[in-house]
């Protein structure tokens, strides 16, 4: 338990039984009254950001979670399977937990796991994954890196708008954290 005002931004707490990313804590002292920390914070479980005030020596429960490295394995209907690698440890997780990832989610990547008390609470993603283009338009002739965007779609299932020389069968980088093209491999 710490002090509301020692909060870092970064740091997960425990409030009303869930779990909250701290993303920006400000701390206020008013001419009138007693200090607060005005915080905004996002919910683990769905990605919510909300705004949270504080009284500046509230008792704030401090998260401890902890990070493990593990390889997306396969799915079969909607459990996902994910492995660690030291341990070789399986652990199921319903596709609910993973829908924000999942158009990324190819086997044999290797990706940062959350815990929290044995649970799994959220994913990091490599910055950059390579993905094999199964359907877009036909590339033309002549088109270049300059003349425009096109939608294509990727082995995983997702959307992404790439440059029309790319073809069907063709690698391409995509950046997990804005979903755009960065170049054919």
């Amino acid at each position: 338990m710490v002090n509301a005002n020692q909060l870092k931004k970064g740091s997960t707490i425990v409030l009303d039984g869930e779990l909250y990313s701290v993303v920006e804590k400000q701390h206020v002292k008013p001419g009138k009254g007693g200090a607060f920390v005005s915080t905004k914070v996002k919910k683990l479980s769905d990605g919510t950001i909300i705004n949270k005030t504080l009284r500046a020596q509230e008792k704030i429960e401090i998260a401890f979670i902890e990070k493990k490295k593990m390889q997306y394995l396969y799915h079969k209907s909607d459990i996902y399977y994910f492995m660690h690698l030291d341990t070789y440890e399986q652990k199921p997780v319903n596709e609910e937990k993973v829908r924000n990832i999942k158009g990324f989610l190819k086997s044999s990547i290797e990706l940062t796991v959350y815990f929290y008390q044995d649970k799994i609470v959220d994913f990091e993603l490599p910055i950059f994954v390579e993905l094999k283009v199964i359907k877009t338009q036909p590339a033309v002739r002549g088109n270049t890196v300059q003349s425009g965007n096109k939608p294509a779609m990727l082995e995983t299932g997702i959307e992404v708008q790439v440059p029309l020389f790319i073809s069907r069968g063709d690698i391409v980088k995509i950046d997990t954290r804005t979903f755009e093209y960065v170049e054919r491999m």
